[in-house]
């Protein structure tokens, strides 16, 4: 089985190390690329071609909504989660409104509606 070739997009380096380590765990996930902003999401997408992003929402530069919005007009097949600790009903109405294909929160929400 191939592996599934994740990008990490957030600001915060313990964040990003932390993700990083959860997803160590997982067999056939690896970590190919990280970045920092917006821009050099869009960069990184382009140079290292991963199957998913996962991408905080508040970053400098450029936000993660507007770097979403820049990778999935070029690459239309790419899959976008986006990873915020922004309120979850608003995450998931600004990723949908981008084309993410999910969106998490940090911050706990209860009846929080699925993404169509």
């Amino acid at each position: 089985m191939a592996s599934l070739r994740v990008l990490l997009v957030d600001d915060h380096e313990p964040i990003r190390r932390g993700i990083r380590e959860l997803l160590s765990s997982r067999a056939n996930w690896t970590v190919c690329g990280e970045a920092a902003d917006g821009i050099d999401a869009i960069e990184k997408n382009r140079r290292l071609g991963p199957d998913i992003v996962l991408m905080d929402i508040s970053m400098p530069r450029m936000n993660g909504l507007e770097a979403t919005r820049n990778i999935l007009r070029e690459f239309p097949h790419r899959k976008v989660v986006i990873i915020t600790q922004n309120d979850p009903t608003v995450a998931r109405t600004q990723a949908a409104a981008v084309g993410a294909k999910a969106a998490h929160s940090a911050l706990p929400c209860r009846n929080m509606p699925p993404m169509k």
